[in-house]
C-alpha cells in the first residue's frame, strides 16, 4: 500500500530515505529548517569506507577523549558541561568502549557500509543525475613506527572481514602520491569516494524533478498524536498530514524526539572541512594516521577535514581547531601550504554520534507511525544510501535487506 510520508531531515540520510521511499511508489515530503545548502552532509571528506570497521566507542577512547579535553587543537574533544543528556551519553559511551563491543559492532557496520556502497555505485552506474564518484581506495598513511604497528592490526580485522587490503611501503607509495611524505600506507581497495556537494545538489534537484515536496527553511514547532500515532506535524509554516514520519534530522533528532517524549542518545560532534580550490598533486583519499586528519582529492579542489568535537549544537568554528588541520596537511603533504584566505573559508557541520558506533535505525515502540534514521557519527556518507533503503523497507512492510535489531531506537532505554 502507497503511504504518504513526510521525512524530517534534508541531510543525505534524508535525501536517501526520500529516494528509496519514491523507487517503492510512496508520496513523499521533505522537511527541513534549512536551506539544504550546508551542515555535515556537504561538510565531509566523502569517504564511502567499508574500511571504518572500528566503531568510535572502542579501546582507550575514553582516557585518549579525557587527556585531549586540555588540548584546544585536539581532534577529538569532549567539552565538559552540565548536561544529563550528555552524561547519559558518556555513561553508555564508556560501558561500550570495550573489546567485546568492537567485535560485535565491526560486521554490522561492514555490512551497511558495503551495502552502502554497492547502492551507491549502482545510483552512479544509472545516471540519473551526474555526480562524482570514485572507486580508488583509501590509503591510512604513517609516519612512525607505532602507527604502522597500529594500523596494521586494524588492516587485519579488515582482512578477517572480507576487505582487501595491501600494505605499501615507502617507495611503492611514493610511486602511488609522489606528494605524500610518509613510511608506508596500508591501502584499503574497496573503499570509494564522492564529491558532496555535487551529489547533494544533484540528488535534490532529481527528487524534486520527480514529485518530492520540499519544504526547506521551515522548523518543527510540535506534534498532534493520539494513543498509537502521531497525526500531525506542525511547523512555524503550516500543519502536515501523514501516515508515516521519518526523523532524519541528524545532530538535532534529540529536541524533535523530546517533543514526542521519546529518548535518542545522540550528541552533535562537530568536524571541520578546509577546501583548496587549486592543484595539489594529490591523487588519492587519505587518512593522516597520527594527525586523525583526511585528505580527498574531489571534483575541481582538494578537501582537508577532521577533529570530533562533542560540544553541543552550535556553528562556532575554532580557529585554532582549523588551522591544526592545515598545519597537518603541511606535514604529510610538504607542498601544500594552505593559505590564510582558506584557512578563513573553513566550515563545520554537526555530525550525530551514538554511544556505542551504530545507527539508530527504525521505529520506536511509543508510535506505529515513526520512524528513526540517525546516529551515524563520521559514517553517514558511508551508509546514507543503505539507511535510506532499509527505512523504505520497514515503510513498505517488506523483509529488510539487512537485520535492523542491531540499530534498535531503544536499545539504551
Amino acid at each position: 500500500m502507497h503511504k504518504e510520508v513526510v521525512v524530517i531531515g534534508g541531510g543525505i540520510i534524508g535525501l536517501c530515505s526520500a529516494y528509496y521511499l519514491l523507487k517503492e511508489g510512496h508520496k513523499v515530503t521533505v522537511v527541513d529548517q534549512s536551506d539544504i545548502s550546508s551542515g555535515a552532509s556537504f561538510v565531509n571528506a566523502g569517504y564511502v569506507s567499508p574500511s571504518h570497521l572500528t566503531p568510535l566507542a572502542a579501546p582507550g577512547m575514553v582516557a585518549t577523549g579525557i587527556k585531549m579535553m586540555f588540548n584546544q587543537a585536539s581532534p577529538f574533544y569532549i567539552k565538559p558541561r552540565f548536561n544529563l543528556d550528555l552524561f547519559k551519553w558518556a555513561w553508555n559511551f564508556n560501558k561500550s568502549a570495550t573489546v567485546k563491543n568492537v567485535k560485535y559492532a565491526a560486521p554490522i557496520i561492514r555490512d551497511l557500509t558495503i551495502l552502502s556502497s554497492e547502492l551507491f555505485q549502482e545510483m552512479k552506474k544509472n545516471q540519473l543525475f551526474n555526480f562524482h564518484f570514485e572507486k580508488k581506495g583509501l590509503l591510512m598513511a604513517y609516519q612512525t613506527a607505532k602507527f604502522e604497528d597500529k594500523e596494521a592490526q586494524h588492516a587485519e580485522i579488515g582482512k578477517t572481514h572480507g576487505l582487501e587490503v595491501k600494505h605499501i611501503n615507502k617507495a611503492a607509495l611514493k610511486e602511488m602520491e609522489p606528494e605524500m611524505e610518509a613510511a608506508g600506507a596500508f591501502y584499503y581497495v574497496d573503499d570509494a569516494h564522492a564529491t558532496p556537494n555535487d551529489f547533494m545538489k544533484g540528488m535534490y534537484n532529481y527528487l524534486k524533478q520527480q514529485g518530492v515536496k520540499f519544504y526547506t527553511n521551515e522548523k518543527v514547532i510540535n506534534f498532534e498524536r493520539n494513543a498509537t500515532k502521531i497525526t500531525k506535524l506542525i511547523t512555524n509554516k503550516q500543519h502536515l498530514n501523514f501516515d508515516e514520519l521519518i526523523v532524519a534530522s541528524g545532530s538535532w533528532t534529540p529536541i524533535i524526539a523530546k517533543k514526542l517524549g521519546i529518548k535518542i542518545l545522540v550528541q552533535a560532534g562537530k568536524g571541520y572541512k578546509i577546501d583548496v580550490k587549486r592543484k595539489t598533486g594529490i591523487k588519492y583519499p587519505s587518512v593522516l594516521l597520527e594527525l586523525n586528519t583526511a585528505a580527498s582529492p574531489m571534483n575541481g579542489f582538494t578537501r582537508f577535514g577532521g577533529t570530533m568535537e562533542i560540544a553541543g549544537i552550535n556553528a562556532k568554528i575554532h580557529k585554532v581547531r582549523v588551522q591544526q588541520i592545515a598545519k597537518n596537511a603541511n606535514i604529510f603533504y610538504p607542498n601544500v601550504i594552505i593559505a590564510e584566505s582558506e584557512i578563513e573559508n573553513a566550515a563545520c557541520g554537526l555530525r550525530p554520534v551514538s554511544p556505542d558506533g551504530l545507527p539508530f535505525i527504525g521505529r520506536d515502540k511509543s508510535f506505529k507511525n515513526i520512524c528513526f534514521a540517525t546516529g551515524h557519527a563520521m559514517m553517514g556518507w558511508s551508509q546514507g544510501h543503505a539507511t535510506g533503503k532499509l527505512i523504505s523497507e520497514i515503510i513498505s512492510d517488506k523483509k529488510t535487506s539487512l537485520d535492523v535489531n542491531p540499530f534498535s531506537v531503544e536499545r539504551f532505554n
